[in-house]
Order: C-alpha cells, then structure tokens, then sequence
C-alpha cells in the first residue's frame, strides 16, 4: 500500500533541502576571478575546478528537482507507486527509500 501523504511530505521536504542546498553553493559557481594575494596558474586551476565541481553539483540537484516535480504530477494524476514498464506497483520500501523510482525491482535490474 503506498501512503501517497507520506510521499508527499518527503518529496517536499527533499525539494527544500534541495533549495538549502542552492542558497550554499551559489558562491562557488561565481566566476572566477584571480585573487592577487595567491598569484599563478594553479591557483586559477583549482578555483576553476571548484567552479566546474559546484556547477556539475547545480546540475545534479536541478535533475533531481526534474524528477521529483514529475513524481509529484504522478501523484496527482493516480499514477505513483506503478511500474512504467510493467504496470505492477512498486515496493513501498523502494518509494520510501526514493519516490522518484518509475520502475519496480524487476524492470529496473532487466
């Protein structure tokens, strides 16, 4: 039995981490400007890096913000907790655990 309530809750508790998570790392994609006191190529190197690590980290959380905008829209159309493949209902372990999952054990490891 899935608890749609349940899912609810932890999907928007899932999206205002993620929103926390914006507000901290929006400093690191700023661009990089050369800091005078630390003059030389590989302390622009690594201030590049960290820019390319945050934005790379920007675009996990705006794909998972995707797929749990998409599973709220399944939730209000009837159509959470069931395979896109096979049609069977997930295990409501699984959609605990993530309530983004589209695909039950089965389709999923096929």
């Amino acid at each position: 039995m899935i608890d749609e309530d349940a899912a609810r809750r932890r999907i928007a508790e899932r999206l205002a981490e993620l929103e926390a998570e914006d507000a901290r790392g929006r400093d690191g994609q700023a661009v990089v400007t050369l800091d005078q006191q630390a003059v030389g190529r590989l302390s622009r190197q690594d201030a590049l890096l960290s820019q390319s690590m945050a934005k790379a980290t920007q675009a996990r959380r705006d794909r998972e913000r995707r797929a749990l905008a998409a599973a709220l829209a399944r939730l209000e159309e009837g159509e959470f907790g069931y395979c896109e493949d096979c049609g069977e209902e997930i295990a409501s372990g699984r959609l605990r655990l993530d309530p983004t999952v589209t695909r039950c054990v089965e389709c999923a490891s096929g």
